[in-house]
């Protein structure tokens, strides 16, 4: 039984998302060190890149701040590494395809896998192009985890029938950001996904309060949570643990999170 599976495993998950090595390596690991203590059942690592299409101005600028600060990929490895010699929670990056392809595929998902990431999000990669990373990521022992936007349709039970680990549910057209408020028809697409995979899938961009994150959880397996996580990051500084600490807290006391 994979880790990622045990995030779920009779539970609601909670989903948290930061860019590694912002606003520097240090700062970075005691960042995710206070959202693993506070309950996060599973943590995304941004690897971060210099033109990332997916993300809002708040993750852009937190990849600019790490870019500076030194950040590179051989350093997100090593931040996972630091993480495991603490705790056992899922890990899953999240990057993009040039960084991986740069880095050479191969050589991406050993090092990955022998860091202790348990997964990999691409976001850019459309579905039809994923096998290279897809078949490489599982020879390592990892998930390659899909996306499904509101923009996939009828290739929502295609993609979900293929799904492992979890799969990301995009809730709004666009890049991520806080949102006051979510109008997709999740409901719908939750349930074409639930006709094809006994897989979680768990809804992403732009969840940011308690009451977004109990809405969400009734109907998905999980919520994620990102940008408002890296806010927190970009405001506080050396405060940002703490600060950490008790959003995640708040937000897991929301009704059937934990």
């Amino acid at each position: 039984m994979s880790r990622i599976y045990k995030a779920f495993e009779n539970k609601k998950a909670f989903i948290a998302f930061l860019t590694a090595g912002d606003p520097d390596y240090e700062a970075s690991l005691n960042n995710f060190r206070a959202v693993i203590e506070a309950g996060a059942s599973l943590i995304e690592v941004g690897i971060p890149f210099s033109d990332p299409i997916a993300e809002g101005p708040v993750i852009q600028e937190a990849d600019i701040r790490a870019l500076a600060s030194g950040m590179t990929t051989d350093k997100a490895f090593q931040l996972v590494k630091d993480i495991r010699k603490d705790y056992d929670v899922p890990i899953v990056f999240m990057t993009y395809a040039n960084p991986v392809y740069h880095y050479g595929t191969e050589r991406f998902f050993k090092n990955a896998s022998e860091a202790g990431a348990d997964g990999i999000i691409v976001p850019d990669c459309p579905f039809e192009e994923r096998h290279e990373f897809d078949e490489t990521a599982e020879k390592y022992g990892m998930d390659y985890i899909s996306m499904i936007a509101p923009t996939s349709e009828d290739r929502i039970k295609t993609i979900a029938s293929q799904a492992k680990g979890f799969i990301y549910v995009v809730s709004s057209l666009g890049v991520t950001g806080v949102r006051s408020e979510i109008k997709t028809d999740l409901e719908s697409i939750i349930s074409l996904i639930k006709e094809s995979t006994d897989t979680p899938a768990a809804i992403g961009f732009g969840i940011s309060t308690p009451e977004q994150a109990a809405k969400m959880s009734k109907i998905a397996d999980g919520v994620i949570v990102g940008s408002a996580m890296v806010r927190i990051v970009a405001e506080h500084g050396s405060g940002a643990p703490d600060k950490l600490k008790s959003y995640v807290e708040e937000m897991t006391s929301a009704k059937n999170l934990s």
